[in-house]
């Protein structure tokens, strides 16, 4: 699978994208069909402690999943997306699979 990193307002250094890209590629597990990862990694200029935002889009054949998280550190939040995407993953494997029998 392809992943796509995008780091907006800051530089990611090299081992952040390579989590990043090590992350998301667990994602085949749970479907195999999977097109791309889209991750946006973005800083926010606040002065808030959870000012890094996570966004990542899955393109899979007939719909794309997007999971937004705001966190403190880039690595729990793409924890965070992460566990979030296998779980609409897994409902969307279960929906073809059940309009595949009906």
């Amino acid at each position: 699978m392809k992943v796509f990193t995008q780091s907006v307002n800051f530089n990611a250094d090299k081992d952040l994208i390579k989590y990043v890209e090590k992350k998301a590629n667990q994602l085949v597990k749970f479907h195999d069909k999977i097109v791309d990862a889209e991750v946006f990694l973005k800083v926010q200029n606040t002065s808030d402690k959870e000012n890094k935002i996570i966004e990542i889009k899955l393109n899979i054949p007939g719909s794309e999943l997007i999971v937004k998280r705001e966190t403190k550190t880039f690595e729990e939040g793409i924890n965070l997306a992460i566990d979030s995407l296998k779980r609409q993953l897994k409902k969307s494997k279960e929906k073809t699979r059940d309009s595949l029998i009906s």
